[in-house]
Formats: structure tokens, C-alpha cells, sequence
């Protein structure tokens, strides 16, 4: 079974914008369709914390199988998610920020969503950015 990129992003998005309860559910039937996907909460000062946020990708990435220990993976979920935090961070430029990064990998494709909520005051405002790579299956 072929598992196009859009279905990769849509799975990230879907992990993205879910609660933990949701998670649990929405990991298991991605499986069935092939789709490898985990999630993790992030959150402070966008300006301060960008390899933070990286630095979670990255180990969510591994912990969860969904790429191996090796440079060509790293680079490809550090891009990734660095790029999906550039499209939100206009934004959010020096404020607090909250949300759930969402990845998912099928074959080659590997995909990152970052879903923020930004605190100013009693207002919040919404943003996500979402990035793709490929990478080899090794």
C-alpha cells in the first residue's frame, strides 16, 4: 500500500491538534494504515526556544521508532521542524507560546506540525506551520 506526502501531513496535523486522550487512539490507527506518528507538548518564549522545541522532535522521533539513530534522520526532523517553527514564529516573535508538535512517517516521507497557541494578555491567537522531508528507509 502507497502512502502518498499528503496523507504523511495530514497524519502530523491530525497529532498535532490532538489532546493525549486522542493521541493514544489516533497512534494505533495510523499503524494499521502504515503511518508511524507520535506527538509531544512544547511551549515558552519562541525566541528562546528553538533548538528546545528541535531537541523534543528529535527525541520524540526516536523514542517512538519513527526515524533510527543516524545523521540523515536527524537532519531531516531538525529541518523539518526548524521550518515549521520559522512559518509560526513571525507571530509569535518574543511572546509565550504553547502547543503539540505532530510528526509522521510513512516510507520516505516524514512530516512535522507545529500547532501553537500564543498568550498576549487575555487574548490568544492560533498558528500552525507544517514542513516535509524525505528520507531513506534504512
Amino acid at each position: 500500500m502507497r502512502v502518498e506526502s499528503e496523507k504523511v501531513a495530514k497524519a502530523c496535523i491530525k497529532m498535532a491538534i490532538s489532546t493525549r486522550e486522542e493521541e493514544k487512539i489516533l497512534i494505533s490507527k495510523f499503524k494499521e494504515k502504515g503511518i508511524l506518528t507520535t506527538a509531544v507538548d512544547v511551549g515558552g518564549n519562541i525566541n528562546n526556544s528553538m533548538s528546545k522545541i528541535i531537541e523534543r522532535a528529535l527525541v520524540a522521533s526516536k523514542r517512538s521508532g519513527l526515524t533510527k539513530e543516524c545523521h540523515v534522520h536527524d537532519g531531516a526532523v531538525a529541518g523539518a521542524t526548524r521550518e515549521a517553527v520559522l512559518q509560526v514564529a513571525e507571530k509569535a516573535n518574543g511572546l509565550n507560546v504553547g502547543g503539540k508538535i505532530g510528526i509522521a512517517r510513512c516510507d520516505e516521507h516524514i512530516s512535522v506540525c507545529i500547532f501553537m497557541s500564543i498568550g498576549l494578555l487575555h487574548l490568544n491567537e492560533v498558528v500552525i506551520g507544517l514542513a516535509h522531508r524525505s528520507i531513506p528507509n534504512l
